[in-house]
């Protein structure tokens, strides 16, 4: 059976969504069958290249290849699931969120276009056409199928996908440290946890791992010189999945700043990791798995919220391991697993 993984990608930025679409291809080839992923660059900017790559994801044929035919498509992303294909199943990591939910926020730099109303409607138009011609419809959360219900009133079923590297994720220490590991941008709020060091009143040390906007990175670096905050946090870089791994097994407990996540891997490392996270109240996906105090923290989005709860840690090493263990038993008995997903996908 050959199944083609349809998707875009920003070139030269890599996320979660380009490791979700890799684990998916590596997981079909596990079980026999060939799957491949196709991917369109995608800009958002302006608006006529946007609605270029809309004809881009539309325009795409992946009926056959070399004279063999395509028996499925799983498309992921805007607009590559706007494709024509007589067994399209989509797997929703998220929709033009400018378009939607961030749409008159601060992180919507549509809103200051000129054809802004314009384009929203025709992104809005064409997902509520395109998306019904999917034999199936899946979301990797309850916050995007609330999403898709809200905004294009389509129901979807929620299917999540497993963390990356899940059998190696481990617990070995509670050392005294909080570990943040994310793409650096202004929407994860990475300035918050940096904030928090100010109020802190512990011994314990902030770890931020990730590359990503070079101007968050350097007022991060700025705030951290100017409140002589260079003992209190430091700046990792990009990391391997290794050391990843093994900072989740050390750490004390970690922090996920994510303004109204669609799903957030880190939600799931941190739990497999049996560590306890912070996380806000407008953070959207991670709330599907924190439950406050039981397995984790919901906090209000300020730096003294977030220092108040990494010292009640510091203090409180048991706890930590308690909230820690709490969070492992919650994502196993969510059934997160790679046979669940593939078997749904295909039944």
């Amino acid at each position: 059976m050959k199944i083609a993984i349809a998707t875009v990608q920003v070139p030269f930025i890599t996320g979660g969504a380009e490791v979700l679409a890799n684990e998916l291809k590596r997981e079909l080839i596990k079980r026999n069958m060939q799957a491949e992923i196709v991917s369109v660059p995608f800009k958002w900017y302006p608006s006529e290249t946007l609605i270029d790559c809309m004809l881009m994801g539309r325009m795409m044929d992946l009926s056959e290849v070399n004279g063999h035919k395509i028996d499925m498509v799983i498309a992921m992303k805007f607009p590559a699931y706007y494709l024509k294909h007589e067994n399209k199943v989509i797997w929703l990591m998220h929709q033009h969120r400018q378009a939607y939910d961030l749409w008159g926020t601060q992180y919507s730099d549509i809103c200051s276009w000129g054809d802004a109303n314009f384009i929203r409607n025709t992104i809005i138009k064409n997902d509520h056409a395109f998306f019904r011609e999917a034999k199936k419809i899946f979301t990797i959360s309850g916050n995007v199928t609330k999403r898709l219900r809200e905004y294009n009133d389509i129901e979807a079923r929620t299917l999540y996908p497993p963390p990356q590297h899940l059998k190696e994720l481990h617990c070995k220490a509670y050392e005294d440290f909080i570990f943040y590991p994310s793409r650096i941008d202004k929407m994860k709020r990475q300035r918050i946890l940096v904030e928090s060091a100010m109020c802190l009143k512990g011994s314990a040390k902030i770890y931020i791992a990730g590359s990503g906007s070079e101007k968050e990175i350097a007022y991060l670096k700025t705030l951290i010189i100017k409140h002589g905050l260079e003992d209190k946090i430091k700046l990792l870089g990009f990391i391997s999945e290794e050391e990843k791994i093994d900072y989740y097994s050390r750490c004390l407990g970690v922090y996920f700043g994510a303004y109204d996540e669609d799903y957030g891997y880190i939600t799931l490392e941190a739990f497999f990791s049996k560590k306890t996270i912070i996380v806000h109240s407008d953070a959207g996906g991670p709330l599907e798995f924190v439950d406050d105090r039981r397995n984790g923290f919901v906090v209000e989005p300020t730096a003294m919220a977030v220092a108040e709860k990494i010292d009640e840690l510091t203090g409180n090493k048991e706890l930590a391991r308690k909230m820690g263990e709490e969070g492992y038993k919650t994502v196993v008995a969510k059934n997160i697993n790679w046979d669940y997903v593939i078997n749904k996908l295909m039944e």
